[in-house]
C-alpha cells in the first residue's frame, strides 16, 4: 500500500517542475523581444551582443535554445505522467531541474531590467546547479530512449551551452565595468578564456564518460565564437584560432573517451558471459 504523504510529495514535485517550466518559457518569450521585452542582444545597452566582447558567440549560436526549451517543456510534460510520479530517478532530478529553470528566468529578467552585474551570480548559480545535476545523471542511467533524450540529452545541451554563456556573460560585465585586462592585449585575454572553456569541455567529456550532449552544445558555442571573430565587427584571429583548436581537442577527447567506454562495456560483457559458461 502506497504512503499518502509520499504520493502528495511526488505530486508536488511534478507541479513545481511544470510551474517552473512555465515561468522559464514566459521569461524566454519576453527575452526574445516579444510582449514588450527587449531582445537579449539589445538589452543592457547591447552588452551581450555578438560584437560586444571577443568571447561573445555569433548571433546564430543562440538558436540552440530552441531544442533546449523544447526538451525542457517536453520533460515537464513527461515527468507529470503517472508512470513518472514515483520514479526514483525523477525524485532526485525533478527539483534541480526546476531550480535551473527558475534561475534561467531570473537571468533573463536581470538583463531585461538592466541589472547586468546581477546576471553574473545568477548564471554562475545556474552553472553550479547544472554541474551538480550532471553528477546525478552520471550516477544513474536512463531507463529508455525517451528519458535519455528528454533528461540526459536536454540537460547535457543545457550544461554545455551555459558553460559558454557564463564565460561570455562575465566578459561582458567586465568590459562594461571598464576592465582593461591588467594591460594585457585583448586578443591574449580572448585566447586564454577560450582555452579555459576548452579545458571545461575536456573535463565534461572525461567526467561524463563520453556523453555527447554537453560536448555538442559547447562545441557549437565555441565554433560560433570563432565565426564571429573572423567575420564580425569585433575581429580577433588569435581568439578565433583558440576557439577552433578547442573545438578540435574537445571532439577528439570525447571520441576517445566514448571508444574507451564502449571497449570496457564490451570487455565486461564478454567476461560476464565467460563466467556464466563456467
Amino acid at each position: 500500500m502506497s504512503n499518502p504523504s509520499t504520493g502528495r510529495s511526488d505530486r508536488l514535485r511534478q507541479i513545481v517542475v511544470i510551474s517552473s517550466a512555465t515561468f522559464a518559457v514566459i521569461g524566454a518569450f519576453v527575452g526574445s523581444g516579444a510582449a514588450g521585452g527587449i531582445p537579449i542582444n539589445e538589452a543592457s545597452g547591447g552588452a551581450l551582443a555578438a560584437d560586444a566582447t571577443l568571447i561573445a558567440p555569433g548571433g546564430p549560436a543562440f538558436a540552440i535554445w530552441t531544442p533546449i526549451y523544447l526538451g525542457l517543456v517536453g520533460y515537464a510534460v513527461w515527468q507529470a505522467l503517472p508512470a513518472q510520479k514515483a520514479d526514483a530517478r525523477q525524485r532526485r532530478l525533478g527539483y534541480p531541474i526546476a531550480l535551473s529553470l527558475v534561475l534561467n528566468a531570473f537571468w533573463i529578467l536581470s538583463v531585461q531590467f538592466d541589472l547586468l552585474p546581477l546576471s553574473v551570480p545568477v548564471i554562475v548559480a545556474l552553472l553550479l546547479v547544472l554541474v551538480g545535476f550532471f553528477r546525478l545523471l552520471r550516477r544513474s542511467p536512463p531507463r529508455n530512449l525517451i528519458e535519455a533524450i528528454l533528461v540526459d540529452g536536454t540537460m547535457g545541451l543545457y550544461l554545455g551551452w551555459v558553460s559558454v554563456a557564463t564565460a561570455a556573460n562575465i566578459a561582458a560585465v567586465l568590459v562594461t565595468a571598464g576592465f582593461t585586462g591588467f594591460g594585457l592585449d585583448p586578443d591574449l585575454w580572448g585566447a586564454l578564456v577560450i582555452a579555459l572553456a576548452g579545458l571545461v569541455g575536456v573535463g565534461l567529456a572525461v567526467y561524463g564518460r563520453g556523453r555527447w550532449a554537453p560536448t555538442v552544445a559547447l562545441v557549437w558555442g565555441l565554433a560560433w565564437v570563432a565565426v564571429a571573430r573572423l567575420t564580425g565587427s569585433a575581429l580577433s584571429t588569435p581568439t578565433a584560432v583558440a576557439a577552433i583548436v578547442a573545438v578540435i581537442v574537445i571532439v577528439i577527447v570525447v571520441v576517445a573517451v566514448t571508444i574507451r567506454a564502449r571497449g570496457r562495456r564490451g570487455s565486461n560483457s564478454t567476461s560476464g558471459e565467460t563466467q556464466h559458461e563456467h
